[in-house]
């Protein structure tokens, strides 16, 4: 059931062909049970972060504390989801995805019991920062987990619904039964890890201590490897160009949709007079039509973006994931000014909702679309290449709002609306960059090399070892 090739005095192990324990030869059924418990953890994610900011005024009267007291919790599960993942996120890529999930899920069950029972705001504070490092840990390798049993060509829906469930989940809980899911679902999906399995295997049945995998020969000593996995997801954030325009464009766009989800209450008050009844209705309501229209444009945008990529692979490369992301750019400023300047009592409310839903809808493509960009950019290694963008929207995310009524007081919401529209549309050129100079830049970088030529060199039946980025540094 495994394939052998001799390097120096070792016996190589590898998957032969159609190895079923290879994690891209997992059956579709297993296939989309594992992507359905990462889509479930993250849409558990969304809830648990945004749900929170609902218990401000019961617990200022239960707890005896103030809204900065209460506001705080929020921002340490914010910055523990941003920061952690930028240590954790490569130890699973070198020792193995489903312990981590399994003892991570397990402590934030903990942490969120401990949030419920929490007696003072000092209990809560400490829960929530608990949970954002336990649920951060997890997170951090969900793209990676998909990116482990798809193919390039067969990513598109998995990852499509992943992008949905992470931006448009309820806040239902069912931590616990998530937990059961990881214990009885997932399975290990890091494909070095369980070939070191196969070849520890069959040393102890043979008695041969020559038989290796590849991530076993010249393996470093566990001081270089912690030194290594800590550094990685750091290291592509600084020295990597796609990395970095990629989180800076999702980073502030992340940044601006929750400032902008701050300006809907206080904006139809004072614009339309709204009660505050009413305003509650128009953001349910608008909440159902992005999630009606995102579902809807991810599913058309994710069926014409596979017939584009399948079409244009050969010439285009990975780039042939960024049409959908060149023309969401585009409309993502166009619709912005269109909320800015629609916001008046002369015009319907429901004009600048038209604009607001289309602003959401360009998100959901652009976060969808990068996050199969990076992927496909960085293979084995999207894990740590994800944690970097995780860092920017999420501090982005946290730092957005807090001078964002200060900012519509000052400027009005017509201009400090159109301040975003002009910041998306600065931001736009980022993926027409990558479209165009992608390979240019992709070619200047040792790590997209690398890993571009061990793909080439797996799809030709010869199995070569990457080393990480931050291994060669040592």
């Amino acid at each position: 059931m495994f394939a052998k090739s001799r390097e120096a005095d070792f016996e190589q192990v590898t998957f032969d062909e159609g190895n079923p324990r290879n994690p891209q030869n997992f059956s579709y059924a297993r296939k989309w049970a594992i992507t359905l418990t990462c889509c479930a953890l993250i849409g558990i994610t969304s809830a648990v972060s945004s749900s929170y900011s609902m218990s401000y005024e019961s617990m200022m009267h239960d707890l005896d504390c103030t809204d900065l007291q209460a506001t705080l919790g929020l921002g340490l599960f914010v910055i523990g989801f941003g920061i952690v993942p930028l240590i954790s996120a490569s130890f699973s890529e070198e020792c193995g995805r489903r312990p981590i999930y399994i003892a991570s899920s397990v402590l934030f069950l903990l942490a969120e019991v401990m949030n419920a029972l929490a007696p003072n705001i000092q209990t809560v504070i400490a829960s929530r920062a608990l949970q954002g490092v336990f649920d951060s840990i997890a997170v951090s390798m969900l793209v990676g987990t998909i990116a482990d049993i798809w193919q390039p060509h067969d990513r598109g829906v998995p990852m499509s619904i992943y992008s949905f469930a992470s931006i448009f989940s309820y806040g239902i809980g069912f931590t616990g039964a998530f937990t059961l899911c990881v214990i009885l679902v997932l399975s290990e999906t890091r494909s070095s890890v369980i070939l070191a399995r196969i070849a520890k295997h069959v040393r102890k049945t043979t008695g041969d201590p020559r038989y290796r995998s590849g991530s076993e020969i010249d393996k470093p000593n566990l001081l270089s490897m912690i030194k290594m996995t800590c550094t990685r997801p750091l290291y592509l954030l600084l020295t990597e160009p796609i990395v970095q325009s990629l989180c800076l464009w999702v980073g502030l766009t992340w940044g601006v949709l929750f400032s902008l989800l701050e300006s809907v209450t206080t904006e139809f008050q004072s614009v339309y007079n709204f009660s505050v009844g009413e305003t509650g209705l128009v953001f349910l309501t608008q909440r159902k039509v992005v999630l009606f229209v995102g579902a809807i444009l991810g599913l058309m945008a994710n069926m014409y973006q596979e017939r584009l990529y399948q079409k244009h692979f050969a010439a285009k490369g990975q780039e042939a994931r960024l049409y959908i992301a060149c023309a969401a750019a585009i409309v993502m400023p166009v619709s912005m000014s269109i909320y800015a300047w629609t916001a008046s009592p002369n015009i319907p409310w429901i004009i600048p909702l038209i604009g607001l839903t289309a602003f959401m809808s360009g998100i959901f493509v652009i976060l969808q679309v990068t996050t199969l960009y990076l992927a496909d950019c960085y293979g084995t290694y999207t894990s740590s290449a994800q944690a970097g963008q995780g860092l920017a929207r999420n501090v982005l995310a946290l730092v957005f709002p807090l001078f964002t009524q200060q900012m519509f007081a000052g400027m009005t919401y017509k201009w400090g609306l159109t301040l975003w529209a002009l910041i998306s549309a600065v931001m736009a050129p980022i993926p027409w960059i990558l479209f165009f100079f992608g390979p240019k830049i992709r070619s200047h970088s040792k790590v997209s090399r690398k890993i571009l030529e061990a793909e080439l060199q797996q799809l030709d039946g010869d199995k070569t070892v990457v080393s990480s980025p931050a291994e060669e540094k040592v």
